[in-house]
């Protein structure tokens, strides 16, 4: 079932294919469903909202029948029923067949602790033929697409952590021949760590956190950039390190702020809820 929403998004109606383990805590859930041909997307980075079922429910709850009065209809919902819904960025998008990849962070699984929240608690257990629903793209440009490096780009700069690795490694995949990059991306444990092909010519650096400590902003002061008159900057991932990195740039390196992409995917010790209410 699909159901068409404020164009140029839509509900998609989707099935669990397959997992697979990337590392300690990134897990791989590729997705199909009948009206995946009608899903479109140019972006690397292309934010998506997946709706997802509670423990025992067979399918996210979310009043379609509403039409355009959804969203409304939803937060009417009690806690207990409706879906939860959680921003992911998509990582591959494949035809014949029509399917999806989305990377989840498992926050706490690879430590043994209970996961953190609802969408790691489910993706630790998704199995082929678990139902969600998925809000996305029906046209290939649209606006919840960040990376947009303009025209004159002489080096394109990376940071993100695992929440954001999915989308800059499809950045860095996506990169032409001949194009600088430099780029940092931070995980919690060394076997999260994954191979990245890229035509670019970039230097990728893979940072592993001390304790639990992030070592995002010092490392990357520390680390000498290739020389650029128009460099163009994305960071993404947890909003006090994205935040602290935006300064770094802007104000310690000169980076034009106009030329610095920044999206809080998430905030320390705060649930997506939680951080939506205090937008």
């Amino acid at each position: 079932m699909t159901t068409a929403v404020a164009a140029p998004f839509r509900f998609f109606s989707l099935q669990v294919v397959r997992t697979r383990r990337l590392g300690p805590s990134l897990l791989r859930v590729t997705f199909a469903g009948p009206g995946l041909h009608a899903f479109h997307s140019a972006g690397r980075d292309q934010s998506l909202s997946l709706f997802l079922p509670h423990p025992g429910q067979s399918e996210p709850v979310v009043p379609l029948d509403r039409e355009d009065g959804w969203w409304q209809g939803w937060r009417e919902l009690p806690d207990d029923v409706r879906a939860v819904m959680r921003s992911y960025t998509l990582r591959a998008l494949r035809r014949e067949p029509d399917e999806i990849d989305i990377d989840f962070a498992l926050h706490g699984v690879a430590s043994g602790a209970s996961p953190a929240g609802p969408a790691s608690r489910w993706a630790s257990r998704a199995a082929a033929g678990d139902r969600v629903l998925l809000l996305g793209p029906t046209v290939a440009d649209n606006r919840a697409i960040r990376f947009r490096p303009p025209g004159d780009t002489d080096l394109v700069v990376l940071w993100g952590d695992e929440t954001a690795v999915p989308a800059a490694s499809a950045i860095l995949e996506s990169l032409p021949a001949g194009t600088r990059a430099r780029a940092w991306l931070e995980v919690p444990h060394a076997g999260d760590i994954q191979d990245v092909p890229t035509d670019a010519d970039a230097e990728i650096t893979w940072l592993v956190r001390r304790g639990g400590a992030p070592v995002a902003v010092d490392a990357v002061r520390a680390a000498p950039l290739p020389p650029a008159e128009r460099p163009y900057v994305w960071l993404a991932g947890e909003s006090g390190q994205v935040k602290a990195l935006r300064r770094h740039f802007v104000g310690e390196r000169g980076v034009d702020r106009r030329r610095v992409v920044f999206v809080g995917y998430w905030r320390r010790g705060m649930s997506e809820e939680e951080l939506r209410a205090a937008e």
